[in-house]
C-alpha cells in the first residue's frame, strides 16, 4: 500500500482508536465460532444471532443455502446489527453491492469492515461508496487465508498438464492402450507466476520445492526467495519463457485483462495455463483460442470472466481444459482462518498497533 494511505489510515486509528468494538457478523458460522469470538477479547462485544443465518450446506460453508431467505421480522433483526456495529464481519449481502452501501450510508459509527473474500476489494468498488465513507473506513481483507489450497490446485493443474491427463482419462474411456509418449517434469519447468501476493508467494514457495524454477511477476518488485521478480512492465518477455503460467491477480485498478491475447500468443507453444486469482484478469477468448489451436495445451481454470460460467460457453466441451465452480478455495479450516485473522486485527485496532491485509483504496486490493 503507498505510504500516504498507509499514513492515513494511521491517522484516523490514532484519532478515532475505539476502547471497545461492537462486532456485527455478516457470514455464517457455527455456535462455536461465534463464541470463539466472543472470549478471544473482552473488548468485543460480538452480535449474533442464530436464526439470522442461512443454513450450512457444509462444514465450513459461510454462505449458507442460497435459496433461504430471512422472514420480514428476520430480516429487520440482521439489518439492526449491520446498523449498529463498529466493526462487520463480512460484507452485508455480497450478492447485492448496493447492500453495503446502504449499510455505510446509514450507519455512520461504523469503524471498521473485513471482508470474508480474499479479493474484498472488488466487493468494495462494486458498492461505489462515496469518497467521506471510503475513507472513514478502515477497511481489511482475508487475502492469505485460502493460499493452502490455492496453492495445491496450482500444482494439481500443472501436474495435469504435464502429466496428460486428458489423454489419459480418454484413453481409459476407450479401453485404449495406445502408444507410449513422452511427459514432462516440473523440475525442468519455468513457472510464471502473475501476482505476487499472500497467494502468488505460496505457489511460488511449493514450485520451488519441486524443483521448478520460479519466475514472478508482480505491479512492484518484491524480494521473494529463491524467485527471479520482474514487474508486469515484462509480462510479455517473461512468458515467452514459461512452461506453465499461474494467474493469481485480484480484481483490481489495472488487472483488467492484464493476462491479454498479446501475452498469451507471446507464451512458449504447449504452455499450460492455470488461473486462480479472477477471471477479469484473463483474456477469456484469447484463452479458449489457444486451447483450440493446442498453443496452450492444457488449462486449469477456478475462476471465469462471468460467474457462473455459462452454459454455452465453449470451455465446457474443450477436452484440455478442467473446470472447476469457483470452489477451490473452500475448506474446512477457512473460515477458522478468517475469524483468527478478524481476532488478530480487532485487537490490533483496539490497541493501535498495524492491521493486516489493509485495503489499498486506491487500486482496491
Amino acid at each position: 500500500m503507498p505510504s500516504t494511505l498507509l499514513g492515513a489510515n494511521r491517522a484516523y486509528l490514532d484519532v478515532m482508536r475505539p476502547s471497545k468494538l461492537t462486532v456485527g457478523i455478516c457470514a455464517v458460522m457455527t455456535e462455536t465460532q461465534a463464541e470463539r469470538l466472543t472470549a478471544a477479547d473482552k473488548r468485543l462485544d460480538v452480535r449474533w444471532e442464530a436464526d439470522l443465518y442461512a443454513p450450512q450446506r457444509f462444514e465450513g460453508d459461510y454462505q449458507g443455502d442460497l435459496n433461504w431467505h430471512r422472514t420480514p421480522e428476520q430480516q429487520a433483526l440482521y439489518d439492526t446489527i449491520c446498523n449498529s456495529a463498529d466493526a462487520l464481519l463480512g460484507i452485508p449481502d455480497p450478492a447485492d453491492p448496493s447492500s453495503l452501501r446502504r449499510c455505510v450510508e446509514t450507519n455512520p459509527n461504523l469503524l471498521w469492515l473485513h471482508t470474508m473474500a480474499a479479493g474484498g476489494g472488488g466487493q468494495v468498488r462494486a458498492a461505489n461508496l462515496s469518497a467521506a465513507d471510503l475513507d472513514r473506513l478502515v477497511i481489511t481483507t482475508s487475502a492469505g487465508v485460502h493460499a493452502v489450497p490455492l496453492s495445491e490446485f496450482a500444482i494439481y493443474g500443472v501436474l495435469a498438464g504435464a502429466k496428460a491427463l486428458p489423454v489419459m482419462l480418454e484413453r481409459q474411456r476407450q479401453h485404449l492402450w495406445g502408444e507410449r509418449f513422452m511427459l514432462r517434469e516440473i523440475a525442468d519447468m519455468n513457472i510464471v507466476v502473475v501476482g505476487m501476493g499472500g497467494i502468488g508467494r505460496l505457489v511460488a514457495q511449493r514450485f520451488n520445492y519441486l524443483g521448478a524454477h520460479v519466475i514472478g511477476v508482480n505491479r512492484t518488485l518484491r524480494d521473494v526467495p529463491d524467485v527471479e521478480m520482474h514487474t508486469t512492465a515484462d509480462l510479455i518477455e517473461v512468458v515467452t519463457r514459461a512452461d506453465a503460467i499461474i494467474n493469481c491477480l485480484p480484481a483490481a485498478l489495472g488487472t483488467q485483462q492484464l493476462i491479454s491475447a498479446e501475452v498469451l500468443a507471446a507464451a512458449k507453444p504447449s504452455v499450460i495455463f492455470v488461473s486462480l486469482g479472477r477471471g477479469s484478469c484473463v483474456d477469456e477468448t484469447a484463452l479458449i483460442e489457444g486451447l483450440r489451436s493446442g498453443h496452450i495445451s492444457f488449462a486449469a481454470l477456478d475462476v471465469f470472466e462471468h460467474e457462473p460460467l455459462p452454459s454455452d460457453s465453449p470451455l465446457w466441451d474443450l477436452p484440455n481444459a478442467l473446470i472447476s465452480s469457483h470452489m477451490i478455495a473452500l475448506s474446512v479450516h477457512e473460515m477458522d482462518r478468517i475469524i483468527d485473522l478478524f481476532i488478530a486485527n480487532a485487537k490490533a485496532l483496539l490497541d493501535g498497533t498495524p492491521m493486516r491485509n489493509l485495503l489499498n483504496k486506491e487500486l482496491f486490493y
